[in-house]
């Protein structure tokens, strides 16, 4: 985890968050918990990256992640296990955001900010970002690039010619990855002729 110094004007922080799951139905949707943090800042026009935070949480609702989840994620029950409880881990992420000016919160589709408020409410702790204020970059790619209905990232990546780096669904790899879409989204990248 490490920040720099906020420089004049918004920052963009693209945050993409890990959560326990299940696909046989051990536990209700509204039990989710956060068990990866993954976010990168960017600032000015050229979108230059000025700090990155990553840290596991301990889930507590269910503390056993399934075996689903650690397949789709990569992160283990020992990963976990070592880790701080969200209480802890938003208080650090609530920190490192304050660093910034201006930071505006940035995710690929709402899932993160739902997932962030339920977090937030479930342990009785403050939203760690400034305002509700949310950009869905998922939507605003779509938009900007005129591919009518939104895609996954990787798919995103795939249509701007991008490689995905990293592996899928890890927080910090995913947010690093978003990082590499936000001239196609922010800036005046525009994707080639593509099939869909």
């Amino acid at each position: 985890m490490n920040a720099m110094s906020s420089q004049k004007g918004n920052t963009y922080l693209i945050v993409d968050l890990e959560a326990t799951c299940t696909d046989a139905g051990e536990f209700p949707r509204h039990e989710m918990e956060i068990i990866e943090i993954g976010a990168v800042a960017v600032e000015g026009k050229a979108l230059a990256q000025v700090g990155e935070f990553e840290a596991f949480v301990r889930p507590v609702r269910n503390p056993l992640l399934t075996e689903f989840c650690t397949r789709l994620t990569s992160i283990t029950q020992a990963e976990v296990e070592a880790a701080d409880p969200f209480p802890v881990v938003n208080d650090r992420f609530r920190a490192w955001v304050g660093g910034f000016a201006s930071p505006v919160f940035c995710s690929w589709g709402n899932y993160d900010r739902n997932q962030f408020l339920q977090d937030c409410a479930h342990h009785r702790v403050p939203y760690p970002f400034p305002t509700d204020y949310h950009i869905n970059i998922k939507a605003r790619f779509a938009k900007r690039q005129g591919i009518g209905k939104s895609v996954g990232m990787k798919k995103a990546l795939q249509l701007a010619g991008l490689p995905l780096e990293g592996t899928h669904h890890r927080g910090i790899d995913d947010a690093r990855n978003m990082v590499r879409l936000m001239p196609y989204i922010f800036g005046q990248a525009r994707l080639g002729r593509q099939k869909s």
